[in-house]
């Protein structure tokens, strides 16, 4: 059972539409395409074994121009349920046999992303008991003389491994310790509760930080990029570990300390296979600008890489292929591509024919208008006024937006799209910068209340927008 299946389970389809509205406006077609797309994994975990390998998901394709909610809907889809979740620009990669990244690597950021998840995850889970240690160590670190005595123990492989990697570090000869004072367990306890309540927190101290050895020689089995193995990671606690000190403050210490405790809780082999599993079970990865590689072979002379070409690499990735790694293999089968494109000079049908074939479900998301404007602007979880409202209340500004202030916005932004170049809502982002110029300029200068209204948003604007040339500039 996946571990986001508690959370897909308690959501219905029309829940994870409800969930998207509270940060994206409209695009209600988008909204039940990957709502549905999301329940079938929850649906597919349900039917009988022999079944359930067969069933894929379907993938999406979303149709729309810039700005108006493709990425977003995507990147909150998956935030919603814990999901891995990559996006790539369709435009980085090349033909195999040319210069730059090959389709595979989409692959390995997913399975990146999905192993710094499921770390997160366990280190969230082992926080308290590496914190005790940290603090254990802090103490250790304060009042040496309390530290419980422990045996000396060597790497028998560090001289010969140090030597061959350039990290020799001098095996140290093992000192006799003094016994800790008969009121240690008192010095430690009171250092403990001082520790506690930050009484040490600004003082420095020296302490030991582990550093990862340098690998001269890099990877096993091909570069990074291709998945090759490291070696570092191959030789795992046999390499010596090289030290360094350092002066920091005990807040500072204490952080470095759990980090350090943390990492030796978590169980990375573990950590590898779950983030494994759930990338290929739950996996998503938004391929932007499908449509600038839509053009068929032969559409446009001259040297340029093929664009068909790398349609046919991303073919074999979207139907199902098994990718290497340096954390294992993944087969991506089950993994749930969202591509999206605004198809402004190509369409849909310029794609090969296998590949549209794997994109069963198309989406049309509708340019957005001067009512979705002033939606965008007050009414989502993450509201750009309420932003803007919030940046300048650090200055001591109460910044207040009139209704007819909104509506003016909104139609302005509207006619800068219509007039130039139409980008959605981020149009809204230039033209409230250029409103607020004078009031961030000014602000921490000039506290207090400030109200916009209409009257101030045209004096502000209304030059600019009708100048259609001068608004290509500027906004």
């Amino acid at each position: 059972m996946n571990a986001t299946l508690p959370e897909i389970a308690g959501l219905t389809p029309r829940q994870i539409s409800s969930e998207l509205d509270k940060y994206i406006v409209g695009q209600a077609k988008a909204k039940r395409a990957v709502a549905i797309a999301l329940r079938n994994r929850y649906r597919r975990t349900r039917v009988r074994e022999d079944l359930r390998e067969e069933i894929t998901p379907k993938n999406i394709l979303m149709i729309g121009p810039t700005g108006v909610g493709k990425t977003e809907i995507a990147r909150r889809l998956a935030g919603l349920v814990g999901a891995p979740f990559v996006k790539v620009e369709a435009t980085k990669y090349t033909e195999v046999g040319y210069v730059g990244r090959d389709v595979e690597s989409m692959v390995r950021d997913l399975v990146e992303a999905s192993i710094r998840m499921v770390t997160e995850e366990r280190r969230s889970e082992v926080a308290e008991l590496a914190e005790k240690a940290a603090v254990e160590r802090l103490i250790d670190a304060l009042h040496p003389e309390t530290a419980p005595r422990q045996a000396s123990q060597n790497n028998p492989f560090a001289a010969t491994l140090g030597s061959i990697f350039g990290n020799a570090a001098p095996q140290p000869q093992p000192q006799p310790t003094p016994a800790p004072p008969s009121d240690a367990a008192n010095i430690r306890e009171q250092t403990r509760a001082e520790i506690e309540r930050g009484f040490y927190d600004v003082r420095l101290i020296e302490i030991e930080v582990e550093e990862t050895p340098s690998m001269p020689i890099g990877v096993l089995g091909g570069g990074m990029e291709q998945g090759g193995a490291d070696l570092g990671e191959m030789l795992g606690g046999l390499l010596p570990k090289r030290k360094a000190r350092k002066r920091v403050t005990v807040a500072e210490a204490r952080r470095i300390f759990a980090q350090e405790e943390a990492a030796k809780l978590i169980d990375m082999d573990a950590v590898k296979r779950e983030a494994l599993r759930r990338a290929g079970e739950d996996g998503i990865i938004f391929i932007d600008e499908i449509d600038k590689v839509a053009g068929r072979e032969g559409a446009r002379g001259g040297p340029d890489v093929s664009r068909e070409g790398v349609q046919r690499d991303i073919l074999p990735i979207v139907e199902g292929s098994t990718v290497t790694t340096k954390h294992g293999t993944l087969k991506t089968d089950h993994v749930l591509f969202i591509a999206a494109g605004a198809f402004h000079i190509s369409k849909p049908s310029d794609l090969i024919p296998e590949l549209q074939g794997r994109f069963p479900i198309r989406v049309e998301l509708d340019s957005l208008t001067a009512e979705d404007f002033k939606t965008i602007l007050t009414q989502p979880k993450n509201a750009l006024i309420e932003q803007y409202k919030a940046l300048l209340a650090t200055e001591g500004v109460t910044l207040t937006f009139t209704e007819d202030a909104i509506e003016q916005l909104a139609r302005f932004a509207m006619q800068v799209n219509d007039q130039s170049e139409n980008i959605g809502a981020r149009r809204l982002h230039t033209v409230l910068e250029r409103l607020l110029e004078d009031v961030s300029y000014a602000a921490p200068d000039e506290r207090g209340d400030v109200t916009i209204d209409a009257a101030y948003v045209r004096e502000r604007l209304k030059d600019v927008v009708e100048n259609a040339d001068l608004s290509g500039y500027i906004l």
